[in-house]
This record gives structure tokens, sequence and C-alpha cells, in this order.
């Protein structure tokens, strides 16, 4: 399963996101904040 870096823009938090995890924050927002995210907001590592 691919892992994924992103900070969120708002909170300005950092996270790690597996695929599972990155749906549900494209999905929801920001688990800290819920701000909105972009696909472009997620870095593959």
């Amino acid at each position: 399963m691919e892992k994924y870096l992103t900070s969120c823009p708002a909170c300005g938090r950092d996270f790690e996101a597996d695929e599972e995890m990155r749906a549900a924050t494209l999905e929801y927002g920001c688990p800290i904040c819920a701000t909105a995210l972009t696909p472009a907001a997620f870095t593959p590592q």
C-alpha cells in the first residue's frame, strides 16, 4: 500500500496517510481542522 506525506495549508500540520486515509481526507478534509485538501497536497513517499 502506498504511503503519502501531506501538509495542511490551514493548520500547518504534517501527517502521513495510506491510501484509505488519503481517500477519507480528500472526502472529509484535514483530520485536524477539516480544511478541504486536493490530490495535489499528497506527495507519494
